[in-house]
């Protein structure tokens, strides 16, 4: 099953990204040595150089400090800002994007836009929701188009909180109905690596400088110098530090401050795998004592799961991954097993879960936060990467405020002010999401089905399936409270977007029967789109291979222990005393199967097996 893991836009080769080296005064850049270095990206155009053929430097104190500037260019409009960015992850190039399209001057540097890069080798499929797609909308509309067009669509089915050991639903999540009405996109997953591309395309080439990790600052109240770990410098009018939860900006800032950690270690895999309820289901979290495991449909036949554990952190797999995962997750429901087992050992990959509170200053005079850098979340609520994109629509918007006011008033451009005023825009909403992330996995894995789960000495009270009274206020709590906080994480920033219009689109468009589906478990189980197969149990004689199930309405089954030539349908034979000739018929119809005893002598009985 197999093929491509996201359907990527073609790619053109960067083969000429330069990275300057020093410079003396006035040398022509062509002269210029420079260093080559092949990725690939999507790009609107190729590049071509701007501008005047000749950059001046900037000497202080005997040192060179570079700037990358196209003067020519400049000079036919009003100078705006030189906004320096630290990080091309996905926040720093959503606000370099954002910037550029407002005119301003962006240099961007990153340490490494390969796949290898900050969690690099966790760089799955991420979920971009709703509010994130509507920001990028108002920043881009062709790279939303993009993106949008290379995401699998999850928000358009039934997504949602499920037991872990029985697999029954606990709670659904309606995603699209808050996008259809405030006009927003519907939630999508995308590979990171797509997604990276897609942007830095847009940025372009001569904005990025790669292999150019930041190391230090100096912000002198006028313009701010960045350091290189290669040695080169820098200066631009302002500096935003987007470079991830280990942020070195974050640190010359404020000081070295541990993150926090969560409790929890997450093993993360893709398998080639196609759920029967691929049709109907879009992601699902199975809930669990101290542990959870959450699924989602990445598209092209492959789903991504994480499986969270509490434990110390820094742990090891002596025996392998998978083993111990298993033995983790043994009685659970086999949607959470058949992954497991679908999923290739080298496949599966593990890291101890971080985060960081955000503060209440997220910068001081020309530097400033973004994203992880200042806000780093637990992956719960599926909002880490849309809270950067949304810090980075925010802060564009606020600069170009300054920007517009300073030429109004004839005044230089108000940079703290502008910064200051991101921080108050973003502050209450990112801290309200970042705890809904930390309560999120505290309910996940405090979850009890059953009284007596995790009491020790009386954990046989499970047997007796006596409802957990936390289950029941829990989810009473959570019917009422989730849509509001659905409604307002999704499209609560929908407001405050300016340059896009309300509407959706009819690509997003969901199943006729999805309002039916939240309504009615047993019709959300007779969508499921696999084969059924009678299997028989019980002693040697009895067992036989099993049995697929026609979902021909025409075409019954007749249960005995003989064939009965007068019967029309298929004869499902069981040599058994206990089973009369014509003993029980199953018959197909609005998509479920009917089982009808036939006056049996000993009668015919559905048991549900627990499953753990």
């Amino acid at each position: 099953m197999a093929a491509t893991l996201f359907h990527k836009p073609s790619a053109i080769v960067f083969t000429g990204i330069h990275f300057p080296v020093s410079i003396s005064n006035y040398v022509p850049i062509e002269s210029s040595p420079c260093m080559h270095c092949n990725y690939h990206f999507r790009s609107k155009t190729s590049y071509q150089r701007k501008g005047l053929l000749q950059v001046k430097a900037t000497v202080e104190a005997g040192t060179q400090i570079e700037k990358n500037g196209f003067e020519g260019n400049r000079m036919e409009k009003k100078e705006k800002l030189r906004i320096l960015v630290a990080g091309g992850g996905i926040g720093g190039l959503v606000f370099a994007l954002a910037a550029k399209n407002k005119g301003f001057d962006v240099l961007v540097f990153e340490r490494d836009l390969s796949a290898i890069r900050g969690e690099g080798q966790y760089r799955g499929p991420i979920q971009i929701q709703s509010n994130a797609l509507a920001a990028l909308e108002a920043i881009d509309m062709e790279v939303a188009e993009k993106v949008m067009e290379a995401g699998c669509i999850t928000g358009d089915r039934i997504n949602g909180l499920v037991d872990g050991v029985s697999g029954t639903w606990y709670i659904k999540f309606d995603t699209f109905t808050p996008a259809a009405e405030r006009g927003l996109p519907v939630t999508r997953v995308i590979s990171r690596m797509t997604l990276q591309e897609i942007l830095a395309g847009a940025v372009g080439e001569d904005i990025i400088f790669n292999e150019s990790n930041v190391v230090d600052f100096e912000d002198d109240g006028h313009k701010v110098t960045v350091f290189l770990e290669n040695g080169k410098r820098f200066v631009g009018d302002l500096l935003v530090g987007a470079d991830g939860i280990w942020s070195k900006v974050r640190k010359n800032l404020f000081g070295p401050k541990e993150a926090a950690y969560s409790g929890y270690t997450c093993y993360t895999g893709i398998a080639d795998f196609i759920p029967a309820d691929i049709e109907s289901v879009g992601y699902r979290v199975f809930l669990g004592h101290k542990q959870y495991f959450v699924s989602s449909d990445v598209g092209a036949g492959k789903m991504q799961w994480y499986a969270f554990h509490k434990e110390p952190a820094g742990g090891l797999d002596s025996h392998g991954k998978k083993e111990r995962l298993l033995k983790i997750f043994e009685g659970w429901c086999d949607n959470v097993i058949d992954l497991l087992l679908a999923t290739d050992e080298s496949a599966i990959l593990r890291r101890d879960i971080y985060d960081r509170i955000p503060s209440l200053t997220w910068g001081r005079g020309r530097v400033t936060l973004l994203g992880d850098s200042i806000h780093a979340m637990q992956p719960n609520m599926g909002q880490g990467g849309c809270m950067a994109i949304e810090d980075g629509y925010q802060l564009a918007l606020e600069l170009d405020k300054a920007w517009n006011q300073s030429v109004e008033s004839g005044t230089p451009v108000d940079v703290a002010s502008a910064l200051k005023s991101y921080e108050r825009a973003r502050r209450l909403r990112v801290a309200i999401i970042h705890g809904m992330a930390r309560m999120a996995a505290i309910m996940a894995s405090t979850y009890k089905a059953y009284l007596g789960v995790g009491l020790g000495p009386l954990s046989f009270l499970a047997k007796f399936r006596i409802p957990h009274p936390g289950r029941v206020g829990g989810r009473f709590f959570i019917d009422i409270a989730m849509p509001l906080m659905l409604s307002w994480v999704l499209g609560g920033n929908s407001s405050k977007l300016e340059g896009r219009s309300l509407s959706c689109r009819l690509s997003d468009k969901a199943s006729d029967q999805l309002r039916t589906w939240f309504e009615d478990n047993d019709a959300l189980e007779r969508a499921i789109n696999g084969e059924w197969f009678l299997i028989p149990v019980g002693n040697e004689v009895v067992t036989s291979q099993p049995i697929c199930l026609s979902r021909d309405e025409n075409q019954p089954f007749m249960i005995g222990s003989g064939e009965n030539e007068k019967f029309p349908g298929t004869a499902v034979v069981i040599p058994s005393p206990q089973v009369s000739k014509s003993h029980a018929q199953m018959s197909y119809k609005d998509g479920a199967f009917f089982l009808t005893d036939l006056q049996s002598e000993h009668g015919t009985y559905i048991i549900k097996q627990p499953s753990g």
